[in-house]
């Protein structure tokens, strides 16, 4: 059964899942397309990170499969602090551009195509950071070729992420994601990165 055809937030839900689509290129153009807003986007791939991902229930258009999905800001802290300023803007721009430190997208990744791609996590100078330092720009290029970004404004993002997680396949989200299929074999691919990046010297600066 479709549980999404009784869910109270089925109109955001198909909203979401026909939002128009992006490329790095339009992403990072001048003036950039996205909304410096609140809201929940969807990275959809044309090609699958190595890993054994069944995709047979996921989302999928235009040839693209829907694996992951964010929002910006996170939700407010429960203690009173000072509540994230972020949006969907800057928050996908560091997915395309950033590094792994800084992207749990770009960190999982990394970690499922370290072997295609020959990339390596790594610790920077300090120790307390990880990122995959030349093989960033390696995994910018994949990101150009095979990942395409939706988004959707939305006052209360954490609202409907809880409810894509529920009702959609998302294979590459981790966090309120813990029953799928795939987390444990996602979780195992990260970790083991990290193992070795610990037992490996440490790298220069974040770029």
């Amino acid at each position: 059964m479709d549980r999404r055809k009784n869910d109270p937030l089925t109109d955001s839900l198909a909203e979401y899942l026909g939002a128009t689509l992006h490329t790095r290129d339009e992403v990072l153009s001048r003036p950039c397309p996205i909304p410096a807003a609140r809201g929940v986007y969807g990275w959809w791939f044309d090609a699958l990170p190595s890993g054994a991902i069944d995709t047979s229930n996921c989302e999928k258009r235009d040839g693209l499969t829907l694996l992951y999905a964010g929002i910006s800001p996170s939700r407010p802290p429960a203690n009173g602090t000072a509540p994230s300023k972020q949006t969907i803007r800057t928050r996908i721009k560091n997915h395309y551009r950033g590094n792994a430190a800084g992207s749990t997208l770009r960190l999982t990744l990394g970690c499922l195509l370290a072997t295609e791609l020959g990339i390596e996590l790594q610790r920077t100078a300090s120790g307390k950071k990880r990122h995959f330092h030349q093989g960033e720009s390696i995994l910018s290029d994949w990101m150009s070729e095979h990942a395409f970004v939706s988004w959707v404004e939305n006052a209360e993002p954490w609202i409907l992420e809880d409810n894509l997680i529920e009702n959609l396949d998302l294979p590459l989200n981790l966090a309120g994601n813990r029953e799928h299929p795939f987390f444990a074999t996602l979780s195992r691919a990260r970790a083991d990165l990290a193992r070795r990046a610990e037992q490996a010297p440490t790298s220069g600066k974040l770029r």
